[in-house]
């Protein structure tokens, strides 16, 4: 072979590939770049909502000492405000249940025992809490309980199927369209009963909590009498602890 003779020609399908090719990677790797960017900035926007939520539950917790004192300063009681959500939990199985409060668990999607929901207080759901409270008990969460349901037992209902809580993107997708983008955001707004507190409440799939450490005391009775139904108000809280 001599100096002069020519190399091989690339074929021009193989030379129109690698340019296609080459376009592809550039236009992949602007649009992670691009991504990365859009991530970066929302990363902020959750960390400053989450800032602004822990000022606004100090001052909420500020404001109500502030009453406590000014009316032990004036020989009175202060009363805090009727709750505006509980937390209600079904305890009893399916035997020898009335019809009415059967449909009622239904509606309230408490289909197995230990599930769990968020529920809006109003005059309807509080008749509905009465017809069925032999068989449920429910009482007024705090921030720490509601924070720990979620975090730790929350599953989203996507397409009728149960997926975890695994990253904000999957409650982007759905809550979005409401400036809902965040696992913080879901705690603002069931803790506040804000005004998107019904979507968020069927977005989350009912908790299925465990039984709760050293069992139950007596599911017959009354919550006041020593038993375990009924309105447990703000002990509902020491049981969660033990079932979450």
């Amino acid at each position: 072979m001599t100096a002069t003779t020519k190399k091989p020609q690339v074929p021009e399908s193989l030379l129109k590939r690698r340019k296609e090719h080459k376009v592809h990677r550039e236009r992949v790797k602007a649009k992670a770049l691009t991504q990365r960017k859009v991530r970066k900035q929302k990363r902020k926007l959750i960390f400053k909502r989450a800032q602004a939520y822990v000022k606004e539950y100090r001052t909420m917790e500020k404001q109500a000492r502030g009453l406590i004192k000014v009316a032990a300063k004036h020989d009175n009681f202060y009363v805090p405000a009727e709750p505006k959500i509980v937390f209600v939990m079904r305890i009893r199985g399916i035997n020898n249940i009335h019809p009415r409060p059967r449909k009622i668990m239904q509606l309230l999607r408490l289909r197995q025992i230990n599930n769990g929901i968020f529920l809006r207080l109003n005059k309807a759901t509080s008749n509905m809490l009465k017809l069925a409270e032999p068989y449920i008990t429910w009482g007024t969460p705090n921030l720490k309980t509601v924070r720990d349901l979620i975090y730790k037992r929350g599953f989203a209902k996507i397409k009728g199927s149960r997926i975890p809580l695994t990253d904000n993107a999957l409650i982007e997708n759905i809550l979005g369209k409401y400036n809902i983008l965040c696992v913080e955001d879901l705690i603002h707004e069931i803790y506040t009963c804000g005004p998107r507190f019904r979507e968020v409440s069927n977005f989350l799939w009912p908790f299925k909590l465990s039984n709760p450490t050293g069992g139950w005391r007596k599911k017959l009775n009354h919550y006041n009498d020593g038993g375990d139904y009924g309105n447990r108000e703000e002990d509902l809280n020491k049981l969660l602890r033990k079932m979450i």
